[in-house]
């Protein structure tokens, strides 16, 4: 788990995330748009882990996402959807099954369901 260094854009942001996702997968905010200072905290944080980007689909959001990808060209990225207002309002269950898909968490009981027709 410890291979995985995820960004957001605020703490509400990190709250929704941190409902599922391991302490052992750090979770890091740009606080809106970073300047270089916040993107150099960020490039030491990260460190040899694999950088997930997780920002909302608006227009800042991208704007975000695209600064961070310049300084972190190989990150993954996870998306939510333009209806559900921002990753703070995403229901946890369809943000978990990004992550899963990703093989950042394990398939388990997730994938069950899923396969099942379940509601995911």
């Amino acid at each position: 788990m410890d291979r995985f260094f995820v960004i957001v854009e605020g703490k509400n942001d990190a709250k929704r995330l941190r409902r599922f996702l391991p302490e052992s997968i750090p979770i890091a905010l740009t606080y809106g748009t970073p300047g270089q200072d916040r993107l150099a905290r960020l490039r030491l944080m990260a460190r040899h882990r694999q950088v997930v980007l997780v920002t909302d689909a608006d227009s800042a959001g991208r704007r975000i996402r695209r600064l961070l990808h310049e300084v972190f060209p190989d990150a993954w990225d996870v998306y939510t959807k333009p209806g559900f207002n921002g990753v703070e309002h995403t229901p946890v269950e369809y943000m978990e099954g990004r992550f899963r898909r990703l093989g950042i968490l394990p398939l388990g009981q997730w994938l069950d369901d899923y396969s099942s027709g379940g509601s995911f």
